[in-house]
């Protein structure tokens, strides 16, 4: 009896050694990600201090980490099947969705957005062992209704929800439009809002009864093709009329604004200068990629806020696009000016450009007032800029946000719009994936 109790003892401990030696083995495990956010080194040394012995923790203990991304998952859930009833309500109601401005909106501007979105971006990176990383992924596509299928890499080799976020996606998912004469979606996402830019000021509508000028969006110093405009009453019309006494500020509230929210320009965009709106969600291929064949001679950062871009912020927030964190490229295409502004939104400060690797979004702010201008980087000067061919990647989303257009395309002089002058073959609210046409032309 004792010969057999020893030799028990003898392959638990086998077992055990091999267990822990699996457990050293693993790159980043919860256990140890859990000591690193505790502040007392007391706890920590409690289960073997640092070094080996940190990694080497319990493997059945659920973490904090877990837990608090588990949570914020549900409410991102929870907030968003709200939204969509609320907005699908209106729709079929035939209820257009105005800007009225509540409590809620203002309360945002007195968190600490930026701080939580870097916390949220702390714990994406946190990498999941191999057993946990295909329920993780499913629960997420379940809850976003992501196309898992679509994945390039078994989902076992997302180490953590960082990679996931970005990941490629396989040969052949998204074909490119071959058509000379077209522009192509730059994203994966929901058409929110695209036209052309005819009056004084080039506003944009964020939703019936506000807008907000692309010359703020972005920036002061952007080579945008505008021509000077005498009356600007006369051009602009009433409605014009209306979003300037929204937009007007005091002085206070301009001096306290990042960026500045500047008034209607006394200039007019030329003709044939266009722009579309696209919206990711959080289940969308968060990649951006180039829209046409074009040479990027710009780039501008600005470190504004972190408000959320859904539906309810739209609607209850001023100038939202400006004053969030966002990245613009500028340049020249076949047709003409060329502008991409990729924009940030909470949770999702970090914009990753793939052609300036660099580049850091959502660091801490130095300035308690966002009054700091953009952070701009000259390409010209280093050669001939950055030539981006239709479809090359550009950078990507940690999550899901909002991608704006800004182009010129082929427009006749005449008054009458010609057959081959450019046209939108999108509508509003439409799904649209990358490298479908947003818009054609042809060759007169």
């Amino acid at each position: 009896m004792k010969f057999r109790a020893a030799t028990q003892r003898l392959l638990l401990f086998a077992q055990a050694a091999r267990h822990a030696r699996n457990l050293h083995q693993q790159p980043r495990h919860f256990s140890t990600f859990f000591r690193k956010v505790q502040s007392s080194a007391a706890r920590a040394s409690i289960n073997g201090g640092g070094g080996r012995g940190s990694s080497q923790g319990n493997s059945f203990f659920v973490p904090g980490a877990t837990v608090g991304t588990v949570l914020m998952l549900g409410a991102l859930h929870a907030r968003r099947l709200y939204d969509d009833k609320k907005i699908e309500e209106a729709r079929e109601k035939g209820i257009e969705l105005e800007f009225h401005p509540d409590v809620k909106a203002t309360f945002l501007s007195f968190l600490p957005l930026r701080t939580i979105s870097r916390f949220w971006g702390f714990l994406t990176s946190v990498e999941y062992p191999i057993w946990l990383r295909p329920h993780v992924y499913n629960a997420w596509a379940r809850a976003f209704h992501s196309n898992l299928e679509e994945a390039a890499l078994p989902l076992e080799e997302y180490a953590s929800l960082r990679h996931f976020f970005v990941r490629t996606l396989k040969e052949g998912c998204r074909p490119i439009d071959s058509d000379p004469c077209c522009l192509i979606s730059p994203v994966d996402g929901t058409v929110l809002r695209f036209g052309e830019l005819k009056e004084a000021g080039a506003m944009i509508e964020q939703v019936k009864g506000f807008s907000y000028s692309v010359s703020s969006l972005l920036g002061a110093k952007s080579f945008l093709p505008m021509t000077a405009c005498e009356n600007i009453q006369q051009e602009s019309g009433g409605e014009d009329k209306s979003m300037g006494d929204e937009t007007q500020k005091s002085w206070w509230r301009v001096s306290l604004a990042s960026p500045k929210v500047r008034a209607i320009s006394p200039e007019s965009p030329m003709k044939g200068l266009f722009y579309c709106v696209i919206y990711l969600k959080p289940g969308d291929y968060h990649r951006i990629h180039s829209p046409v064949d074009w040479n990027v001679l710009v780039r501008r950062h600005f470190s504004g806020r972190l408000y959320p871009l859904n539906e309810r912020a739209m609607r209850t927030i001023r100038n939202l696009y400006v004053e969030n964190e966002r990245v613009v490229l500028e340049g020249q295409w076949q047709e003409g000016y060329m502008a991409m502004a990729a924009i940030g939104a909470t949770n999702i400060g970090s914009i990753e450009l793939f052609v300036e690797r660099t580049l850091h979004t959502n660091r801490p702010r130095k300035k308690l007032l966002h009054s700091e201008p953009p952070e701009e980087r000259v390409y010209e000067p280093e050669g001939n800029g950055i030539m981006l061919k239709k479809g090359d990647e550009v950078g990507a989303f940690n999550m899901g946000s909002t991608v704006v257009l800004v182009f010129q395309a082929p427009v006749s002089s005449a008054n009458e719009r010609m057959p081959s002058d450019f046209k939108f073959c999108i509508e509003r609210g439409d799904r649209i994936r990358m490298g479908e046409a947003l818009g054609r032309w042809h060759d007169a």
